[in-house]
This record gives C-alpha cells, sequence and structure tokens, in this order.
C-alpha cells in the first residue's frame, strides 16, 4: 500500500511522464528474482509489441500498461510476490 501511496504523489495531477514510467517499469523488473525476472521481461515485450500505445506505469510496485485515460488494463504480478 505505501508503495501505491508513492505511485499516486509521483503522478501529480498530470501523470508520470511515459518515460519515467518506463523507466520505473525496467527498474522494478530488475529487482525481481530470477524466475520471476524472466517472465516480466516477456510479457513487457510482448505488451510494448502489440500495444505500443500503452503506457508502462508501476501499479501497486508492479510492472503495468495503462491506456490513454491513465486506467491499468494490463499488469504483472511476479508469482513470488503474492506470498
Amino acid at each position: 500500500m505505501k508503495e501505491r501511496a508513492a505511485e499516486l504523489r509521483a503522478e501529480g495531477k498530470k501523470g508520470t511522464k511515459k518515460a519515467d514510467g518506463l523507466q520505473a517499469v525496467l527498474d522494478r523488473i530488475a529487482q525481481m528474482a530470477p524466475e520471476d525476472r524472466a517472465l516480466a521481461e516477456r510479457v513487457h515485450i510482448t505488451v510494448t509489441a502489440a500495444a505500443p500505445q500503452l503506457s508502462p506505469k508501476t501499479w501497486y510496485g508492479m510492472p503495468a500498461y495503462a491506456n490513454a485515460d491513465g486506467k491499468v488494463v494490463v499488469f504483472f504480478r511476479a508469482p513470488t510476490a503474492a506470498t
């Protein structure tokens, strides 16, 4: 919950820039366990190739992709983070 609160504060009224969101997603993927990182990298590649209009951002500390309205439509939750 603290991560989500920090994300909302960072977005502010105007929202984060796409480059900032991309860097946050890549940083979060890099922090994952090796087996989770491999899955998250494949999801990232697939989503960015199939839907380049989606903006990367973090959602509850995990990689996510939002539409033009800022609504998260795809997210990745690492299986080991669910415990």
